[in-house]
């Protein structure tokens, strides 16, 4: 096998995460603010300037925030475009794979240890379908389902763009208020970091204090952390309809073997991440409180989790 390291990167709508992976994992791992570069080949290139290993590297695989259809690629939540054989040729790759971002974390589900992963609520993990999706600047989702010979098979999705659930009147209020303003309300209007701060505003338009000044989703933790009712309660609604569409997800997918919640928001929301919250509303699907019961949901603490699906890709195909 080639020993020589293969260059990852996890590309969202903020930053831009790059390694070098090799046989004992990541290294030389940096991240880099999307806003900084003009194009995601400028931004590949300066972290070729500070690894000097990285120049070498002649095969590549990217984690993308957007569908992957085709040879051109429009980032969803930035305004990066590219072309897949323009960027391979302009920085000089014999290869390179491009995926959906999810996509990269659910061809890691596998590869996970129990070091990598913390269990929310109960649940035992059977041998089938499993469902990944996570609140970043977005929301991401995909879905690994093995094939006849048990080997896994990656299906990416759009999930994050579908139309939301409200649970009770107080989120039907604050969804109708966002309604108003996008016209369609997704998932990832909510659950995920700008929706975070939508709850936050919303819940103060649905209260009469439409004022309400202008946060960061950092912020918001910060405030809900030090006891602001609002900001609490705009991160418990988040949960709430984390743990509905993590249910939507699990029901829609059969995914028995569990579903993982990666993304970074909810490990860093540390002890505000409510585990009874999340179960309670990833189990309320009236008949099938029992079926979803019995699946596991895990909070992925692996701090790269796309870089071990995209080494994955290019090893082992």
């Amino acid at each position: 096998m080639d020993a020589t390291p293969l260059l990852v990167g996890d590309l969202g709508a903020t930053n831009a995460r790059f390694a070098l992976m090799g046989a004992g994992g990541a290294s030389d791992t940096a991240v880099l603010s999307c806003a900084d570069y003009p194009d995601l080949a400028s931004a590949m290139r300066a972290y070729q300037a500070r690894v000097p290993d990285a120049a070498a590297v002649r095969r590549a695989a990217l984690a993308i925030a957007s569908p992957i259809i085709g040879d051109q690629v429009a980032m969803t939540n930035h305004a990066w475009s590219f072309s897949i054989s323009g960027l391979r040729a302009a920085l000089g790759l014999d290869r390179l794979e491009v995926v959906n971002d999810f996509a990269a974390v659910a061809l890691a589900v596998s590869h996970l240890t129990d070091a990598d992963r913390r269990q929310v609520g109960g649940g035992t993990a059977r041998p089938g379908a499993r469902g990944v999706l996570g609140p970043g600047s977005g929301l991401g989702m995909a879905s690994v389902v093995p094939d006849a010979a048990g080997l896994p098979v990656v299906v990416p999705g759009e999930g994050g763009h579908a139309t939301v659930p409200a649970g009770d009147d107080r989120e039907a209020a604050v969804i109708s208020h966002l309604r108003a303003i996008y016209g369609h309300v997704s998932c990832e209007r909510v659950v995920s970091g700008m929706g975070l701060v939508n709850l936050y505003e919303g819940l103060g338009a649905v209260d009469g204090e439409p004022d309400v000044p202008t946060l960061s989703p950092p912020e918001v933790s910060a405030l809900a952390a030090g006891g602001d009712p609002r900001a609490a309660e705009a991160v418990r609604l988040f949960i709430g309809l984390l743990g509905s569409v993590a249910g939507n997800l699990a029901l829609t997918v059969g995914a028995v073997g569990g579903i993982y919640i990666a993304g970074g928001i909810c490990v860093r929301l540390g002890p505000l991440f409510d585990d009874d919250l999340f179960r309670q509303r990833f189990q309320a699907k009236g008949r099938f409180h029992d079926y979803l019961a019995a699946i596991p949901t895990y909070l992925v603490t692996h701090p790269f989790p796309a870089f071990v699906g995209l080494k994955g890709l290019l090893v082992d195909a």
